[in-house]
């Protein structure tokens, strides 16, 4: 198959009847003249063959649209027959405009026919009777989508001859003169002419920021962006009528790749067809008149050149984990990729720097718990070898009595993250993630400082084609006259109510499979106790504990992928207007749904486990079989933690990483399969392909949603229970050295290059962080509070102790049990389990005797740990909450020294405008006195030659203009 090129601009002298003709029939015509074009150079003819360039070698490559073509047999007829069918269509179309310029009297019944004529279906972009199937229909979609993009001013080059079988390439080009034109509609800022020198601080500030920069230099990124900072040029909006302000020396590399792939994009989302429901680029991809559509990446990664591209420079400096020490290049990820990508990448480099003093406190304090765990008098007290308690059994029948001895491993494990030093840890934690928000907000001033984003506001997106299409239904059922320009609350009131009900229904499918758990954990637990192995019988509490987290880990895991494709479906119910509601809304439902779905298994056994049990002849009872399960005399805390760390280490190693690998290049080996290219060797392939070609094969980039939602759902573990598992934030940090890299290298490598989006901030993910900074103190509280032994280690120190110490605090938490008041079948079946008969033993909780007038009810102890229990919460949140606000109010949002250079910059602009004004009042003035001075002269020469010719009239003129 010969390689087919329609070009959308001048170049080559054409005849005026082809200068006329629509734009389908110059393709024709245009297609036999290609050849003529001027010869390549060697130089040029390398460029092209990359894949950046059309034919000619000099037009950049700015986007790239693809489109299913047949096979080359069938393909090359029916491309023929389309043409002629145009080419017939349009000869119509001239002879029928013709005649009616003669016939003006028949224009108003044609034009009035033409509606219901099957010709209109070719104009509506209707699958009438022209076109018999539903590619030709998709053929003449294309044709006329391409047409507009021909009148919007782009040039336009098609590739059907490649490598990829099945697969044609509309190549588009933005000429210099559509790039001014969008850029002034866009209200882009472009650098201007004038530069001036960013001010640093002075004195001893300066000396210091010297020496530390110079210390740190080895960690900086080897990238230009970091030698040229003091310097910066003044941005200003891009206008035609002001273009003598900016540098245009270099037209060609004044737009970059990256504004240059979004002002086609812009075009490509607002050009609409006659086709019903047509609109813009959205809508085609949905019907599948085009496959794909995607800017190409700046050259190969590997290419060896004199002048490495950007992408390979990222590779370099970036995506590579042998740079994992270095900080980010964030003005190259921006240059390249656009600020709302480099805003993200930004925001999690910060996010990882602030784990690095939150990881150092929590070893601290994880290994304060080590130092002290032999000095910690309760867990002596149980591991004591004459301590001779004797344990009421955890669970009917199967359970017999046990020595408190026997929890010595459990106690002292639950020490390590159950101290006092944890209380002091989760103040600090609240406090940190104050100032990470803080430190945030001053880092995103300065990036839009550096960014030109200042004066940035969000404009009003696009409405969506499904939106659209949803309005034009809704016109069309009710009339054809009546328009409705809006979707009411009232059409989208079943979508609601759906969204509401299968939100709730998520909800509670997640708390059906905690609660299917909880049930595996009493029935392993009973089993296992039945076993015959006493090594089984000794291990029960672990191997119950672990297998459950897996469960649950392995149900997370499952139940994210499900969450997530149900969030996007409510989403699309709704038929939000513009892209931003859509993200915003299908952000909050994803999160909600995997925020319950991570933390439920968690706050069961942080808030719950253990409470609902009742006590020894009086148990609650699941379903009148199963009996609820206890915490360990240790607590709940460590199995919080088993729970905790499993589930965060699964999420990330699982979700976050193999995920992350696997899937990327599981999909680009399915599309290769796909276009039949599996026969050539992959070397051979990458050699032969072109850069639109090699960019086909990427995977589609999807958006942040999933990159922001890891890391807010880790956020989550790291701040909320940080109190049980002090350890969090080094793992967090740990994962996030390797997930910069790793996301890097997905986004260098093995995705489409996604076009640049302006953003000014991260938008509601700001708010979903200051919200679980806001819960985690709240949660860490109670943590404190009710689930570790903190409270009642103070209650009995200060209210009980009779030395002040916490000697007898573990007789103290035990209360007491006949065995004789059992209930009938409930009893253990091997009474003499420890080798004597046992009348009385002993549970976890606070209640009267047996012996007392009132057996087995609450004893004043409890009310008295839960009243200080109470009391801690409400101090704790109240207390955090006044430092953490404090500590937004003490640091101010913007830098000092950013406010006076935005202001700096106002003055030099204000002085800018004045000199140009100033500039143009002295060349008018100018132009004024010449062109005056002209007319004077003018006016003396024609008098003097008006004198010469008739020397009385001369004379009659003058005695006349004296009287």
């Amino acid at each position: 198959m010969t390689e087919e090129a329609e070009v959308g601009g001048d170049l080559s002298p054409t005849s005026g009847s082809e200068q006329q003709a629509p734009h389908f029939l110059q393709d024709v015509i245009f297609h036999g003249k290609f050849k003529l074009l001027k010869a390549l150079t060697p130089e040029e003819n390398s460029l092209c063959q990359h894949g950046l360039y059309f034919q000619d070698g000099q037009r950049r490559v700015d986007y790239v649209l693809t489109y299913p073509v047949k096979k080359p047999s069938a393909g090359r007829s029916s491309r023929q027959s389309t043409h002629l069918l145009t080419e017939n269509a349009v000869a119509r179309s001239l002879r029928r405009n013709q005649h009616l310029r003669h016939h003006p009297a028949q224009k108003a019944r044609d034009s009035s026919s033409l509606l219901s004529s099957p010709a209109a279906d070719v104009e509506l972009g209707c699958p009438g009777e022209t076109f018999g199937g539903q590619e030709d229909h998709k053929a003449f979609r294309r044709e006329e989508f391409e047409g507009k993009l021909r009148d919007m001013g782009l040039e336009l080059e098609k590739d059907e001859d490649t490598k990829v079988t099945g697969v044609g390439f509309v190549k588009i080009h933005a000429p210099w003169n559509v790039l001014c034109r969008e850029a002034e509609l866009m209200k882009l800022k472009m650098p201007t002419k004038k530069m001036y020198e960013v001010k640093q601080s002075s004195g001893v500030v300066e000396k210091i920021s010297s020496l530390v920069s110079k210390v740190l230099e080895p960690l900086r990124p080897h990238v230009e962006e970091h030698h040229t900072k003091n310097i910066k040029h003044l941005s200003h909006t891009f206008s035609r009528e002001k273009q003598h302000l900016f540098d245009l020396s270099d037209k060609d590399y004044f737009f970059d790749s990256k504004t240059r792939s979004s002002i086609v994009f812009e075009i490509l989302k607002r050009t609409k067809c006659k086709a019903k429901y047509s609109m813009g680029i959205t809508s085609l991809l949905g019907s599948g008149v085009y496959t794909a559509a995607y800017p190409l990446h700046d050259g190969d990664i590997n290419e060896e050149s004199a002048e490495p591209n950007d992408r390979k420079l990222l590779y370099e400096e970036w995506a590579n984990y042998s740079v994992f020490y270095k900080y980010q290049p964030i003005g190259l990820v921006r240059k390249y990729f656009g600020e709302k990508i480099g805003l993200y990448f930004a925001w999690l480099g910060l996010y990882t720097q602030m784990l690095i003093p939150a990881s150092l406190v929590g070893v601290i304090v994880f290994l304060y718990g080590c130092a002290t765990v032999d000095d910690n008098i309760p867990s002596m007290e149980i591991c004591h070898p004459k301590n001779n308690i004797t344990m009421c059994p955890l669970c009917d029948r199967v359970c017999s009595y046990w020595k408190l001895s026997t929890a010595c491993g459990t106690a002292r494990a639950s020490h390590l993250f159950d101290n006092p030093a944890t209380v002091f840890f989760s103040i600090f934690m609240a406090l940190w993630a104050a100032m990470f928000m803080e430190h945030w907000k001053r880092r995103q001033m300065r990036l839009n400082y550096e960014w030109d984003l200042t004066g940035f506001e969000d404009e009003e997106d696009h409405p969506r084609a499904e939106y659209e299409f949803r309005v034009m239904q809704k016109s069309l059922s009710k009339d054809q006259k009546s328009k409705m320009e809006k979707l009411t609350c009232r059409d989208r009131l079943p979508a609601y109510m759906t969204n509401i009900v299968m939100m709730l229904l998520m909800i509670g499918v997640t708390f059906a499979i905690v609660f299917g758990v909880i049930l595996y954990r009493i029935s392993t637990k009973a089993a296992l106790h039945m076993s015959s192995n006493p090594i089984t019988r000794n291990h029960v509490q672990l191997t119950v504990k672990t297998t459950a987290a897996i469960i649950n880990l392995v149900v997370i895991l499952i139940l994210d992928e499900v969450y997530g494709a149900v969030a996007r479906w409510l989403t699309v119910l709704e038929v939000p207007k513009t892209d931003k509601s859509f993200e915003e809304r299908l952000i909050f439902k994803t999160f909600i749904l995997k925020f319950v779905n991570a933390f439920s298994p968690i706050i069961y056994i942080a808030f719950f486990r253990g409470r609902l049990v009742g006590r020894p002849g009086s148990y609650l009872y699941v379903f009148e079989s199963y009996r609820m399960e206890e915490c360990a005399h240790g607590g709940c805390l460590m199995e919080l933690c088993i729970q905790l760390s499993i589930t965060m280490l699964g999420k990330q190693l699982i979700q976050n990483n193999l995920f992350e690998i696997g899937i990327p290049k599981l999909k680009k080996l399915i599309r290769y399969i796909r276009s039949k290219q599996g026969a050539f060797q992959e070397e051979e392939r990458q050699k032969k392909l072109q850069r639109y070609e090699t960019d086909h094969f990427l995977e589609p980039f999807a958006g942040l949603t999933p990159e922001y939602m890891e890391m807010i759902i880790q956020f989550g573990f790291v701040t909320l229970f940080v109190a049980s598992f002090p350890l969090a934030p080094l793992f967090a940090l740990l994962n996030n050295i390797i997930e910069i890299r790793l996301d890097a290298k997905k986004f260098v490598t093995e995705l489409r290059r996604p076009v640049a989006a302006r953003a000014k901030d991260i938008g509601i993910w700001y708010n979903l962080l200051r919200g679980v900074a806001k819960v985690a103190v709240i949660i860490n509280a109670f943590v404190i509070s009710f689930t570790s032994d903190f409270i009642p280690r103070m209650v009995y120190q200060y209210m009980y102790s009779p030395d002040g110490s916490m000697h007898g605090f573990v007789n103290h938490t035990l209360s007491y049990f006949n065995v004789s008041h059992f209930q009938d079948g409930k009893e253990p079946m091997d009474p003499l389990h420890l080798g004597y008969h046992v009348e009385i033993c002993r549970y976890k909780d606070y209640r009267e005797p047996p012996w007392s007038s009132t057996p087995y009810e609450i004893s004043k102890e409890f009310w008295a740990v839960l009243a200080v229990r109470l009391a801690f919460v409400i101090v704790f949140q109240n207390v955090v909450m006044l430092m953490s606000d404090i500590v937004d109010w003490l640091i101010p949002d913007i830098p000092k020294d950013i406010s006076l250079q935005i202001h700096k910059e106002k003055i030099l602009l204000v002085d800018l405008f004045m000199k140009e004004e100033q500039g143009k009042i002295h060349i008018l003035e100018s132009s004024y006195r010449l062109s005056t001075g002209c007319k004077e002269n003018c006016s003396r020469s024609d008098n003097n030659n008006s004198t010469a010719a008739h020397p009385r009239s001369g004379l009659h003129t003058n005695s006349t203009k004296s009287l």
